[in-house]
């Protein structure tokens, strides 16, 4: 009888998830609470394209149609390929759509044994106990709730969607004394393409946020409405930015996503020789980021328009908060139909916005905060047991731990793909996937629980290091090669993916690296 297992979620990781438990024979079961699958692609605009070129952006196995020549494909290109590549691997018939889970809940055996284990689950096995998931599914359109049991559940849900982050105001303060509408950048994202275009026509939109979203939805708004109604974007903090074009790709991928690149940075768990050559060789990694910032200054007119950043380049690379400008932006800003502005403080007032600075208010129609989500409460929310939501919380100065990214060793049969962050993440989630898969085969095992915290908080402590204020998001982007190199000695492979000791050096890594990895 085929062993089933439940995964939550149709997003990219989902789909990975399910197409490498299928290669081993088991029987996955997807719920997606959306009608589509994509994940936060499905929540996106339309005009948005992705932040990495499309060779860093692919499953191994299905590359991009020769059709797409774009660099930076498009949010439909992105959806396209997305269904290409289910409807090529046939995981439609695995996926309910509609389908929300609600809560799970660990069923069978009792929290104080939990805390006697040893091995992770009781026995180290992913199968073979009497305690089950019981999965609780809502379907969307009625109403109505299902309970589904299952030996092993795999969370595929992400961070950035689902429980928006919302600044909190005094009170007086906030969105209730505004005449305007007020709205998540998750809702305007969700509008379908006519009744986006109507609410934001001749009107005075302001975007609360300093990061992608926010930069493409003041693009949008400036493209509907010119210098008319001009787009005002409020930001905290500037983040580096970085134009979208191939120069672009190519000087992240040969400056930071090689292996070379990974000698300049000190790595959670490596050996002294390593860590004192990183030592020796920070006056080169220091020297790489002022080269692009000087690169960037010279180039755009940051300064001019109160969007350089304070943090130097690496720090923002280190926390994965680079990101890719939209098409002409600055072309944008010239004319003067993005106005930019900056401020730690906000409130809101009858005609709108108040901040630093300013003796009158921000007079709007429609403010759109792209202020991110709560990834980490959407992670606890989902678990019915207070154990569990306290175990996968950690503290609050600290990200959530896990065993190679993936395992909590505290959780039994529950594994966690798409989480972390990456400025390759379908490459990431893709071997994350097979991973998975060979320990559900059953070809490796994992330590003792106290080995597993032990390296999950090794890595925990790493990311918190490395990413600073930024540490929840759990970006891993500047030991990416060296994380998928520990995955590849688990399963008992060559983490020297290419040919040639100088090759495997410089040349960046890229997912088509990694296919057929478990092959024999």
């Amino acid at each position: 009888m085929e062993k089933q297992i439940v995964i939550i979620g149709a997003g990219a990781s989902g789909l990975l998830a399910c197409k490498y438990a299928l290669n081993i024979g088991l029987n996955p079961i997807v719920f997606e609470a959306e009608g589509r699958i994509g994940g936060v692609w499905s929540h996106t605009l339309e005009s948005t394209r992705l932040q990495n070129t499309k060779e860093i952006f692919q499953f191994s196995d299905f590359p991009w149609p020769p059709s797409i020549i774009d660099t930076y494909p498009t949010h439909t290109q992105v959806m396209e390929y997305f269904e290409s590549y289910a409807q090529h691997f046939n995981l439609f018939p695995c996926i309910k759509f509609n389908s929300k889970v609600i809560g799970i809940d660990y069923v069978g055996v009792s929290d104080e044994e939990m805390e006697s284990w040893a091995l992770w689950g009781g026995t180290g096995k992913p199968f073979g106990t009497e305690a089950k998931w019981h999965v609780k599914v809502q379907d969307t359109k009625n109403g109505s709730i299902q309970v589904f049991h299952t030996e092993f559940v795999v969370l595929c849900v992400g961070q950035f969607s689902g429980l928006p982050n919302i600044p909190e105001f005094l009170p007086n303060k906030g969105p209730e004394v505004f005449k305007g509408k007020v709205m998540h950048s998750e809702d305007f994202s969700a509008l379908n393409n006519s009744t986006a275009a109507e609410l934001i026509k001749t009107k005075r939109v302001t975007i609360v946020g300093s990061h992608k979203t926010a930069a493409d939805i003041a693009a949008e708004c400036a493209n509907a409405n010119g210098v008319k109604y001009p787009c005002t974007m409020i930001q905290r903090n500037a983040h580096w930015f970085l134009p979208s074009d191939k120069l672009s790709g190519l000087l992240l991928g040969f400056l930071y996503f090689n292996r070379f690149s990974e000698f300049l940075v000190h790595k959670p768990g490596e050996t002294f020789l390593l860590s004192f050559v990183a030592t020796m060789l920070s006056p080169l990694r220091w020297g790489i980021s002022k080269l692009i910032e000087t690169y960037l200054r010279w180039n755009l007119p940051l300064k001019k328009y109160g969007m350089l950043p304070k943090i130097s380049f690496l720090e923002d690379m280190s926390a994965c908060q680079i990101a890719m400008l939209p098409d002409k932006f600055y072309d944008r800003v010239e004319e003067g139909s993005i106005i930019i502005k900056n401020s730690q403080i906000l409130s809101f007032c009858e005609e709108g916005l108040i901040i630093d600075g300013e003796n009158q208010p921000i007079e709007t129609d429609v403010v759109i905060f792209a202020t991110g989500f709560k990834g980490d409460e959407k992670l606890r929310n989902i678990f019915e047991s207070p154990v569990f939501q306290n175990s996968i919380m950690g503290s609050p100065t600290s990200t959530v731990s896990l065993y190679r990214q993936i395992i909590h060793p505290r959780i039994p049969h529950l594994a966690i793909i798409g989480y972390n962050e990456n400025f390759s993440n379908l490459g990431r989630s893709e071997i994350k996937s097979v991973w998975l898969s060979q320990f559900l085969d059953g070809n490796f095992e994992f330590p003792s629980i106290r080995d597993m915290e032990k390296e999950a908080n090794m890595w925990a402590d790493h990311i918190k290091q490395v990413t600073g204020r930024y540490f929840r998001r759990a970006c891993i982007s500047n030991s990416s090669i060296w994380y998928t190199d520990q995955l590849c000695r688990d399963m008992g492979c060559n983490p020297r993916r290419k040919k040639g000791f100088l090759v495997d050096l410089f040349i960046p890594y890229a997912p088509t690296d990694y296919a057929g990895l478990t092959s024999k």
